[in-house]
C-alpha cells in the first residue's frame, strides 16, 4: 500500500499535477499606520470631496496562520484604490508566489456569476402548502437571465410560477470587502506577523486656514486646520495618521474599478409574452419594482463624502522628510470611510503684516481695472511664523463692530520658513488702475532681415512703446501701490519717471498714493516687431 501510495505521489509528479492550495484569511490589522500624499497636480485651495486625486501609503500589522507548502492569503479589508504592484508583505517564512487585487465584492450578481458551473440547490416553495421542495441543480448562464440545469431539464429562475431561489452552499470564494490576496511557499507550518504596505488611491488631504484681522489691518492671527478625506469604502480605525506636503512624482495610473455588482435578471421568455418587462430582483443594495427605470447612479456611484469636524488641544507635530514636509497627528484617529475630517494644525497670534494694493500689467495694455489688495509679511519667528505652511485655503475675517465677517477667501502655496507670505484680499473698487497706450516709434534703420524661402523674407524692425498709468486712490488714507510690468518676449524697459525694481524677474515700481489723489507714471519699453516679406 505504501509502495501503491508513493508510486502514485511520483506519477503525480511527473505528469505535472499542482499541489493542493490551501487558503488562509489573515487576521484582522493590530495596528494600522495611514500616511496621506496630496493630488500631485492640485494647486492651492480646498480639496475636492467628489474627486480626491490625491494617494496613501496604508501600513497594516496582521496575525497569520501558515500551513506547511503553498497556501492562498486573503487580506480583507485593504482599501478599495489598493495598487497590487505596490503592495509589500514582510515577516513571511517563505516566498511570495504571486498577488492578486480581489476586485468583485459579496453582492447577488456577484454571487450569482461566481456560482456559473457550480453545482448548488434550487429552493422552490408551493403557494399553497408552503413546502419548500430542494432540487440539485447547477447555473449555466448568468447572461440576460438566470438559466440552471437540473434533472428535469432546463429552466430559468422565476419562470415556473413559484417563488424561487438559489442555496449556495458550499459558499463561493468571495468577500463582502475588497482584499488582497498573496500566494506563498513555506517551508513548515507558522503563526506569525506579518506586515503588509500598500499605496491606494482615493485620499486627499489639504490645510484650510482661517486668518483674523486686527481693527488697525496692522496684525492677523492665523489658525489652521488639516482636513483629511478617504472616498474608499473601507474604514481605518485607531490608525497613526499622518501627511506628506510638497509634490511628489507620481506616475499616472489607473486601477481597475470594485465591482459593486450588477442587476440578477429574471428571464421567462417565452414562457411569458415578448411584451413583458424583465423583471429585476436586486442590484447593489437598491431594490425596485417591475418595469421600474434603473438610475445608472443606483448602481454605480458611491455615497458622497460627509463631513466630521474633530476637535482637540493637541496640534499637529511638523517633521522633515528629506526635501518634503512630514505633519504627524500626535493621536491615533479614525479615518473613516467616504468622511473627511478636521484635526488642528496650528495657532498663531499677533503676527504683523502690511497692506499693499497691486496691479499687473502687460507692457502695451489699455484700460481701466481695480487693483488688488494684499496682506503681506514674512514667515520668521520674530513674526510670530517660522514654521512650513502647506498649501491650501484661506478665510479672511474682519472685525465689524462686535462681530467678525468674512472679507474673502482665497488660496495660499506652499510657503517655506523665512519665505514671504502673500494673502490675496481680491479686487478694491477704491483704488482703479488706467492704463494708456500713448505712442509706438518704428525704428526701420535698425531693421533685420532673415530669408526664410525663395521670395518670403523674415524683417524685424526695431520698436519703442512708451505707456503711461494712472492710479486712482478714493481712500481716505495713503496706500502703498506696486505696478508689475509684463514684457513681450525679447522686450526690455528702457526709461521711466519712477523708480524700478524687479519681482519675480519683472520690472515692478512701487510708490505711494495719497488720500484721494491720482499718481501718474510713464514708462518706455524697447522690442522688435516681427513681419513676413515677400518679393515676386
Amino acid at each position: 500500500m505504501r509502495a501503491a501510495a508513493l508510486l502514485g505521489l511520483s506519477m503525480a509528479t511527473a505528469i505535472g499535477v499542482a499541489p493542493a492550495v490551501a487558503h488562509v484569511l489573515a487576521e484582522l490589522p493590530s495596528d494600522l499606520r495611514v500616511t496621506v500624499y496630496r493630488a500631485p497636480y492640485r494647486g492651492s485651495g480646498s480639496i475636492d470631496l467628489d474627486e480626491l486625486n490625491g494617494f496613501a501609503l496604508v501600513t497594516e500589522t496582521r496575525l497569520v496562520h501558515l500551513p506547511a507548502g503553498v497556501s492562498r492569503m486573503r487580506f480583507e479589508g485593504v482599501a478599495d484604490g489598493i495598487e497590487p504592484a505596490s503592495a509589500l508583505v514582510i515577516g513571511l517564512p517563505g516566498r511570495v508566489i504571486e498577488k492578486n487585487r480581489d476586485a468583485r465584492l459579496l453582492s447577488p450578481a456577484a454571487l450569482v456569476a461566481a456560482a456559473v458551473g457550480k453545482t448548488l440547490e434550487l429552493l422552490r416553495t408551493n403557494r399553497k402548502t408552503g413546502k419548500t421542495e430542494r432540487i440539485a441543480g447547477s447555473i449555466l448562464s448568468d447572461n440576460d437571465g438566470v438559466v440552471f440545469k437540473t434533472a428535469e431539464g432546463l429552466e430559468a429562475l422565476r419562470c415556473s410560477g413559484l417563488p424561487e431561489t438559489f442555496s449556495f452552499e458550499p459558499a463561493v470564494d468571495l468577500s463582502a470587502r475588497p482584499a488582497l490576496s498573496v500566494e506563498v511557499q513555506s517551508p513548515s507550518a507558522v503563526t506569525t506577523q506579518v506586515s503588509l504596505s500598500y499605496l491606494a488611491r482615493g485620499f486627499d488631504w489639504a490645510a484650510d486656514y482661517t486668518a483674523t484681522l486686527s481693527a488697525d489691518g496692522r496684525h492677523l492671527d492665523l489658525g489652521a486646520w488639516v482636513t483629511l478625506a478617504n472616498s474608499n469604502g473601507v474604514s481605518f480605525p485607531a490608525a497613526h495618521v499622518q501627511v506628506v506636503a510638497g509634490r511628489v512624482n507620481r506616475e499616472d495610473g489607473e486601477v481597475d474599478p470594485i465591482d459593486v455588482g450588477g442587476p440578477i435578471l429574471a428571464q421567462c421568455w417565452p414562457r411569458g409574452s415578448t411584451s413583458d418587462q424583465p423583471m429585476i430582483l436586486v442590484t447593489a443594495g437598491y431594490r425596485f419594482k417591475k418595469g421600474d427605470a434603473i438610475p445608472v447612479a443606483a448602481m454605480m456611484s458611491a455615497p458622497r463624502l460627509q463631513e466630521v469636524v474633530v476637535t482637540g488641544a493637541r496640534q499637529v507635530q511638523q517633521e522633515q522628510l528629506g526635501d518634503l514636509k512630514l505633519y504627524r497627528v500626535p493621536e491615533r484617529t479614525m479615518l473613516a470611510s467616504r468622511q473627511s475630517k478636521q484635526v488642528r494644525l496650528m495657532d498663531r497670534f499677533g503676527i504683523p503684516v502690511s497692506t499693499v494694493y497691486s496691479a499687473d500689467i502687460t507692457g502695451a495694455a489699455s484700460g481701466t481695472t481695480p487693483a488688488h489688495r494684499l496682506l503681506r509679511t514674512r514667515n520668521t519667528a520674530q513674526n510670530h511664523l517660522g514654521l512650513p505652511l502647506p498649501s491650501g485655503s484661506v478665510a479672511v475675517f474682519a472685525p465689524h463692530g462686535a462681530e467678525r465677517l468674512l472679507e474673502h477667501e482665497t488660496g495660499l502655496r506652499d510657503i517655506a520658513v523665512n519665505e514671504a507670505v502673500e494673502i490675496d484680499l481680491g479686487e478694491s473698487a477704491d483704488v482703479q488702475v488706467s492704463a494708456q497706450h500713448e505712442q509706438s516709434h518704428l525704428d526701420s534703420a535698425h531693421a533685420s532681415a532673415l530669408a526664410l524661402l525663395p521670395g518670403v523674407t523674415l524683417r524685424s524692425v526695431k520698436l519703442d512703446d512708451v505707456q503711461r498709468v494712472e492710479v486712482s486712490n478714493a481712500r481716505a488714507a495713503e496706500i502703498q501701490f506696486e505696478l508689475t510690468v509684463e514684457l513681450s518676449e525679447g522686450a526690455r524697459l528702457v526709461r521711466a519717471d519712477h523708480a524700478v525694481g524687479t519681482k519675480n524677474g519683472r520690472p515692478t515700481f512701487r510708490f505711494q498714493v495719497p488720500a484721494n489723489q491720482t499718481v501718474a507714471l510713464r514708462y518706455q519699453t524697447q522690442g522688435f516687431r516681427d513681419g513676413i516679406l515677400r518679393t515676386p
